[in-house]
């Protein structure tokens, strides 16, 4: 068995939502993942990915990784690089959010800021790969864990998908599953195809993301989404694809918060809104399963932030107040 902090990543709970979501279906479940140590699922790639390097053989002693990371991968990989004393170059851009940067530097990540996005596609994120690129070149003895394309990443979610379907005694009719890098979904989608399951699958894609065919366009929450198709995308991994706006993950989120008491990242926020789109569509007497990727910590000054709300959006607080009085009414009335 893994000792340290390390062995604490994965096996995070399964809650049934009894709130938010009303009655249909009767079996809605909400993976934490935010209860990973370092605060997302992105833990499970980000150690999968270095300790198979360091097995191997790929990564020994005095090794320099360096990623690109606009928050969660960053930090676990900081997490994970820290605990095996690998040095750790974490490549951001101007979008990464203050506290994501005080996390990487606590764990003793070092940062390198992009300054300008790519001045052919104008995305900070091709800007970030190609500085790794540069990096890699002139860092001897470095490593590039590329979670785009490493199949590591993808690997380490059928151990996701394992544990929910043990939690739910082999039953999983719906599964709703945000999209970056495209590992969870599809880790989670090859090993629930394998097992020859019939759970249909629900990618929760951001608007102005490109994963899935959209039009590319400004997005405000970090880490959902993406302006590059990822190498890990694959277009068949979901059966379908529902979109979202920055403003669905804002509202999501508040009302996870309102109602759960849970308090999840911005694409969280999304995958509820997706699954509000569709429920009326499922079995109610089928069992779904929402991932909620990070913990809402990180997004205090943003997501959380009235004012940061306002600025963006108006006045939107009835979204979320408005089923706050409709959800009191069916307490009431339950």
């Amino acid at each position: 068995m893994e000792e340290g902090i390390l062995s604490a990543i994965g096996n995070t709970p399964l809650i049934r939502l009894t709130k938010v979501v009303k009655d249909r279906p009767k079996r809605v479940y909400a993976k934490l993942e935010s209860l990973n140590p370092g605060g997302s699922m992105k833990d499970r790639p980000a150690f999968h990915i270095i300790r198979q390097g360091v097995e191997s053989g790929l990564i020994p002693p005095g090794t320099v990784v360096v990623e690109s990371s606009s928050g969660n991968m960053g930090v676990g990989l900081a997490q994970v690089c820290s605990y095996y004393g690998l040095r750790f170059i974490c490549v951001v851009d101007p979008k990464t959010t203050t506290q994501n940067i005080l996390l990487l530097r606590a764990y003793g990540a070092e940062v390198d800021m992009v300054t300008e996005p790519d001045p052919q596609s104008r995305e900070y994120l091709q800007a970030r790969i190609n500085r790794v690129r540069q990096l890699c070149a002139e860092i001897k003895n470095s490593y590039w864990p590329n979670q785009y394309a490493n199949r590591c990443n993808a690997e380490a979610h059928r151990r996701t998908v394992r544990e929910i379907i043990a939690s739910l005694g082999g039953r999983l009719d719906y599964l709703f599953c945000a999209t970056s890098t495209c590992g969870t979904l599809r880790g989670c989608a090859e090993y629930l195809r394998e097992q020859k399951m019939a759970t249909r699958i629900y990618a929760v894609d951001a608007v102005g993301s490109v994963i899935f065919g959209g039009q590319k366009a400004k997005r405000l929450i970090p880490g959902h989404g993406a302006a590059i198709r990822p190498d890990l995308y694959h277009p068949d991994l979901a059966d379908e694809c529902i979109q979202v706006t920055d403003l669905d993950c804002v509202v999501g989120c508040r009302r996870l918060a309102r109602f759960e008491a849970v308090l999840a990242g911005g694409s969280s926020g999304g995958v509820l809104t997706a699954f509000d789109r569709v429920r009326d569509d499922l079995d109610p007497e089928g069992t779904c399963v929402l991932i909620l990727p990070d913990r809402g910590e990180r997004y205090l000054d943003t997501i959380y932030s009235d004012t940061w709300v306002q600025e963006h959006y108006g006045d939107v607080s009835h979204r979320w107040e408005l089923a706050a009085e409709e959800q009191a009414c069916v307490t009431v009335t339950s």
